[in-house]
């Protein structure tokens, strides 16, 4: 196994990192930039676009446009130049912004929302559908994260970071409905919190453990089965691409350090790549409307 900084960006608060098959690169967010970031792994080169405001994930569509969720809700976006078209809102009230979110494998996207300032059970997690209508899946829940589903569809995870909590739920992919919510894992005893989170073909949940400095994988059954260390101590989100799906690609965090901690984790803001790891991912899912 080995762990590369494959990016120098500094990130306030790396988020919604996703792998573009049809351009084998790799697309991340600044949540607080705000910025939507690319880095074509070949070259080694990053290009950054400034967004208007706070955007928490972006998906694809099956033209290759970007659909993403921002504080003013669901929205189109073109790059070169930057465009950013609200389409709808389902949460506009005041503090509310998007946060973690990814396409299921019919191509509906599901987004968590929560409070900037971290109201308890503020949030709500959405699913927009290909005609651009907006559903409420859960709600009641602090600090969205953690979003996949399982190989064989049967299964959607969802984290409540501050909750302490990892969600499982029955999944119905001709549908899109989520039901049966129970516990998949809590991390009340660990330091770490989940944060966002990736499956890979096996079924294992990967994922990006924040103040702990880590991602973890747990099985199927949600046992802890590997924690990796990185050399910074808020990652934030996980995810795989390259060409074979098998690099472990993770943004971090410079938002969370405290005072004088940031001579002490340089790297921090970073993406990150692993590789060597034994694992494969799943292609990411494009929006379908």
């Amino acid at each position: 196994m080995k762990i590369e900084c494959a990016a120098q960006t500094g990130d306030v608060l790396g988020e919604g990192v996703i792998w573009n098959v049809a351009q084998q690169k790799l697309y991340w967010v600044d949540a607080f930039g705000p910025h939507i970031r690319c880095l074509d792994p070949r070259t080694g080169k990053v290009e950054s676009w400034k967004m208007p405001e706070v955007i928490g994930s972006l998906v694809f569509d099956n033209n290759g446009g970007i659909v993403a969720g921002l504080e003013s809700g669901f929205c189109r976006v073109t790059l070169d130049p930057v465009r950013v078209e609200p389409v709808v809102n389902p949460q506009p009230e005041t503090g509310i912004i998007f946060n973690d979110g990814k396409c299921d494998r019919r191509g509906r996207y599901f987004v968590g929302t929560m409070h900037r300032e971290f109201r308890e059970g503020a949030g709500v997690l959405w699913r927009l559908d290909a005609d651009w209508s907006v559903h409420r899946v859960d709600s009641g829940i602090s600090v969205s994260n953690g979003l996949a589903w399982s190989p064989d569809n049967k299964t959607m995870y969802f984290a409540d970071t501050r909750s302490l909590v990892v969600y499982a739920y029955d999944y119905d992919i001709e549908t899109g409905v989520a039901e049966n919510r129970r516990d998949f894992f809590r991390t009340d005893d660990m330091v770490g919190r989940v944060d966002g989170a990736t499956v890979d073909t096996e079924g294992f949940y990967w994922c990006a453990m924040i103040h702990d400095g880590s991602v973890c994988r747990y099985s199927p059954a949600g046992k802890l089965d590997r924690r990796i260390e990185l050399p910074v101590k808020h990652p934030t989100m996980c995810s795989f691409g390259g060409a074979d799906l098998d690099t472990l690609y993770v943004v971090t965090a410079r938002r969370f350090l405290k005072p004088g901690e940031e001579a002490e984790q340089p790297l921090a803001g970073n993406l990150f790549a692993i590789t060597g790891l034994g694992a494969k991912g799943i292609a990411e899912p494009t929006f379908a409307g």
